[in-house]
C-alpha cells in the first residue's frame, strides 16, 4: 500500500475532534474498501511494516521527535497481536513498549499520570503503551472501588473528577506535543459477538486457555458501561495533536492495517531525513577515507 493509500484509509478512522463523537456511528466490522484473502493482508501489511522500518531508522537517526502509541480496548480486541505484527520490523533499540497492569503501592501513592509520565519515550524512540493513563478514566470510572482505594484527600474527590482527569490527560497531551512528542491514541472497537467468539476460541483452543480468565467474563457484564466512558474519554481528548483512531476490530487483519497505516502516515508528515553533516564534518570522512584508503591506520599501529 503506498503512502496516498495509507492517508485515505487512516483519514477514514481518525478523530481529532471529539464533539458530537458517538461510538454507534462507528462499525466494529467495517472494512472500508478492502476486500482481501489472507495472502493479500499479509502482503499488505509488509508494505507498511517494510516502510515502518525505514521511517524509524530515520526517526532514531535524526533523534528531534517522539512517537508515543497508545493502545486501549475491550479485553480480547487484539491489542497484543496489533503491536506484535505491526512494529514486527523495527529496531528493538529504538523501541520501548510497557504494558500497564493494576497499579501497586508505590504507584498509588504518587498521581495517576505518575508512572506514565516515567514511561515516555525519548527523542528518536517510539513509546508503545498497552493500555495508559486512560484507565483512570475507564476501569476506575466504572468500578468506584478502585478510585476508593487511591486514598486521594477528600477535598479533591469531587463529583466533576472524571471530566477533571480528562482535562488533566487533554493538557498532558498538549503540552507533550508541544516538545515534540508525536501522539497516536488507538481504541480497537470490537464487537460484543465477535467478543463473545474469542472467548469461546480461548476456552475451546488448549493453547489459548492461558490468556483466559474467570475476570472476562465478569467484566464483559459492564459492557454498556466501558462502551459510555469511552465515548466520554474521546469525546473529551480528541484533537489534532493527540488524534484518537478507532480502529475496527472484528477481523485481525484490517485492524493491523489502519493502525500500521495511522502509524506510517504520521511519520510521513514528520519529513524525517538522515541528519545532514556540515561541511567540515564532510571533510574529515574525506580525510578519513584516504587514510583508510591508503593504509595509513595500519601504518601506524605497525608502528606503534
Amino acid at each position: 500500500m503506498d503512502i496516498k493509500r495509507m492517508r485515505k484509509l487512516a483519514a477514514r478512522y481518525r478523530i481529532a475532534d471529539g464533539k458530537g463523537f458517538r461510538l454507534k456511528d462507528h462499525d466494529p466490522s467495517d472494512t472500508a474498501w478492502l476486500d482481501l484473502d489472507k495472502d493479500a493482508a499479509k502482503a499488505l501489511l509488509q508494505d507498511g511494516i517494510d516502510l515502518l522500518k525505514r521511517q524509524q531508522d530515520m526517526l532514531y537517526a535524526q533523534d528531534r521527535w517522539s512517537v508515543l502509541c497508545i493502545f486501549q480496548a475491550m479485553d480480547a480486541a487484539g491489542k497484543d497481536g496489533a503491536i506484535k505484527h505491526v512494529f514486527s520490523g523495527v529496531n528493538p533499540q529504538g523501541v520501548r513498549v510497557v504494558s500497564f497492569k493494576a497499579p501497586g503501592p508505590i504507584e498509588r501513592d504518587h498521581d495517576f499520570l505518575w508512572r506514565h509520565i516515567r514511561a515516555l519515550p525519548a527523542r528518536g524512540e517510539i513509546g508503545i503503551h498497552n493500555r495508559s493513563w486512560y484507565e483512570e478514566v475507564l476501569v476506575a470510572r466504572v468500578h468506584p472501588e478502585i478510585l476508593a482505594a487511591q486514598a486521594l484527600p477528600a477535598e479533591v474527590r469531587s463529583k466533576r473528577i472524571w471530566e477533571e482527569r480528562l482535562q488533566d490527560i487533554a493538557g498532558t497531551e498538549r503540552y507533550l506535543a508541544r516538545q515534540g512528542t508525536v501522539i497516536l491514541k488507538f481504541f480497537l472497537h470490537v464487537g460484543r459477538e465477535e467478543q463473545r467468539r474469542r472467548f469461546l476460541s480461548r476456552i475451546d483452543e488448549p493453547e489459548k486457555n492461558w490468556k483466559f480468565t474467570m475476570a472476562d467474563i465478569e467484566e464483559r457484564a459492564f459492557w454498556d458501561d466501558y462502551q459510555t466512558a469511552y465515548e466520554k474519554a474521546i469525546r473529551a481528548t480528541a484533537a489534532p495533536h493527540a488524534p484518537w483512531y478507532v480502529v475496527p476490530a472484528d477481523n485481525k487483519w484490517f485492524t493491523r492495517l489502519v493502525v500500521g497505516a495511522a502509524l506510517g502516515t504520521a511519520l510521513d508528515a514528520l519529513k524525517l531525513h538522515y541528519p545532514e553533516l556540515s561541511p567540515e564534518a564532510r571533510a574529515r570522512l574525506l580525510e578519513a577515507r584516504r587514510t583508510l584508503d591508503g593504509g595509513g591506520d595500519a601504518q601506524r599501529a605497525g608502528d606503534a
